[in-house]
């Protein structure tokens, strides 16, 4: 593995066993951009990490979450362990599509602070999942983007890469479940900061369960879209 890998990839997970080893493999095939995987998990049984110790792959390393339990502090200690400039945040039951990184790092190569990989602009799309979450999803999204004029039309998906020199300058805030993406957009967005899209297939998951909690977390999206229409 590179001292100074160009991407760190984070991947939160959490009994992921079943998923683990695709989804590795599908990065490893599909992105072409020097990299390190950061699996970032809450607890010595987790599943997943005999699957990534027997795999041992070289660009691959394990991370404890230090910062409390939860897929929010997975992703934040996964930030702050991240040696790369650039960071991609992507989950690790096999929902994102790893050949939408490399156009993502083209994006933010070419000067975007932060890159959605989007679901519901021409091009994306999504298979499957729990109707409810899914309309909300594409309508915050939209409405977002149409009425608060974020320039993307995906604002809810954590697949989002981010330029370390924007994450530095970024006091987050976020409390619970994935709110982080929005935040972020919205934080980005309200500074005047480049944000780009690419289209990307996401697809629930085939196996395991989701920890999605649509009940628990909506409050905290809530905030975030008000936010976005903010003025000052």
């Amino acid at each position: 593995m590179s001292d100074s890998p160009q991407l760190s990839v984070v991947l939160p997970v959490f009994n992921e066993a079943e998923n683990i080893e695709p989804v590795l493999r599908g990065l490893e095939r599909g992105v072409r951009t020097p990299h390190e995987i950061i699996v970032v998990y809450d607890f010595d049984e987790d599943t997943t990490l005999p699957v990534i110790r027997r795999l041992a792959l070289p660009n691959v390393r394990l991370q404890r979450n230090t910062l409390g339990r939860g897929v929010l502090n997975a992703m934040r200690t996964g930030m702050r362990v991240a040696r790369g400039d650039l960071i991609l945040i992507s989950m690790s039951d096999g929902s994102d599509e790893p050949a939408a990184v490399d156009r993502m790092v083209a994006l933010a190569r070419a000067g975007a602070d932060v890159v959605a990989a989007s679901r519901y602009m021409p091009g994306g799309r999504q298979i499957g999942g729990p109707p409810l979450k899914m309309v909300l999803s594409r309508l915050a999204g939209l409405s977002l983007h149409h009425f608060a004029g974020l320039p993307i039309h995906d604002a809810t998906s954590n697949f989002r890469l981010y330029r370390r020199a924007f994450l530095d300058g970024v006091e987050i805030e976020s409390q619970a479940g994935f709110e982080l993406a929005l935040e972020l957009t919205v934080k980005a967005h309200r500074a005047g900061r480049r944000i780009a899209e690419v289209p990307t297939v996401w697809r629930e998951r085939t196996s395991g369960t989701s920890h999605f909690q649509l009940r628990r977390w909506l409050p905290h999206y809530v905030r975030w879209y008000i936010r976005a229409f903010a003025r000052g």
